[in-house]
């Protein structure tokens, strides 16, 4: 067996110069969350720990990469907890038992923490139990836990296999809402944003996202209209970021986020205009946004962690992620 190696760096200059998206690509469970551009991008916006970013070298070769932050004594994968849904290793297929071994043992032996928390770890992914084997080989505690689900839609290959693929009382709801949007309120357009038309749309788009009442509306702060900002410029010229919006009558009804990575397109963030709220705009924007991934050739229509009854009206299925949290 070959010997691996971890080397550990808080240098965030290695986002770039250490380029890990081949294996992000290579990873069955990698997403855009883990690649380093993502990534880089947080913690530029989010970051307030100190950065550790971890790679697994087998001879001239990294064959594996996680990052972390460490917030005082606190240990736990980079992305936080409020926007980042998938988090945690990615490595080259065949390697992750081995690389998270290793990976672990070099974070019992050189970083100082007392409590690690790792979210965002779906539970299909080789990495969960790899990580929780990993942790009792070192003589952890390990607690095992949920962090939420993330609804997951297969996508056929043609929008008539996806709509028989329903129950009746599925597509009767989904046929009733769009037929109600067009009767009281006339015909609907999809807009796409373009790079040209990005920046007011997003001003609109946060303008419908600061309507909502609670938390919703309170989630769309300064800081987090930098980070939305930042993540269509950079991106949308990459055809990953998508921002939507229905439009009726000339006004955006409704606007959704999402990003195309790999044969998946992740629904992100979504607002509507309260004034067309008994219309639900929004839903009909989410049956569009899945007919163009079946167009597109997706094969998967994720709607990312939040284990909401809405995400099930189109079809989709649980896909459970979990929590692994790590003491000395």
């Amino acid at each position: 067996m070959r010997a691996m190696a971890v080397e550990l760096s808080d240098d965030p200059t290695v986002f770039l110069a250490r380029d890990w998206t081949d294996l992000v690509l290579s990873d069955p469970c990698g997403s855009f969350f883990h690649t380093p551009s993502y990534l880089k991008l947080w913690w530029e916006e989010f970051g307030t720990g100190a950065l550790l970013l971890a790679f697994v070298r087998e001879e001239d070769r990294t064959i594996a990469v996680c990052c972390f932050e460490l917030v005082g004594d606190a240990l736990r994968f980079l992305g936080g907890f409020d926007v980042t849904d998938y988090m945690g290793p990615v490595g080259s297929p065949g390697v992750v038992e081995r690389a998270a071994n290793d990976l672990v043992a070099a974070l019992a032996s050189e970083v100082p923490w007392d409590r690690a928390d790792f979210r965002g770890l779906p539970l299909d992914s080789p990495w969960h139990g790899a990580l929780w084997s990993a942790a009792g080989r070192e003589r952890m505690h390990v607690e095992v836990g949920e962090d939420g689900a993330a609804p997951l839609i297969a996508l056929p290959e043609s929008h008539d296999a996806y709509l028989a693929g329903l129950s009746s009382k599925l597509r009767h709801e989904m046929s009733r809402k769009e037929r109600r949007l067009v009767q009281e309120a006339g015909p609907y357009r999809i807009h796409m944003s373009t790079p040209e038309s990005f920046p007011a749309d997003m001003t609109t788009f946060i303008e419908l996202h600061r309507s909502s009442p609670g938390p919703k509306g309170r989630f769309m702060h300064a800081g987090m209209e930098i980070f939305f900002r930042r993540l269509g410029e950079a991106f949308l010229p990459q055809h990953v970021f998508h921002l939507a919006f229905i439009e009726v009558g000339g006004e955006k009804a409704a606007g959704a986020i999402g990003f195309a990575f790999r044969n998946t397109f992740s629904l992100y963030n979504s607002a509507f205009d309260r004034a067309f709220a008994h219309l639900s705009p929004g839903m009909v924007l989410v049956g569009e946004l899945i007919r163009r991934a079946i167009e597109q050739r997706w094969d998967r229509f994720d709607l990312l962690k939040g284990d909401f009854e809405y995400k099930y009206r189109f079809g989709a299925v649980p896909r459970p992620v979990g929590r692994l949290v790590l003491r000395r």
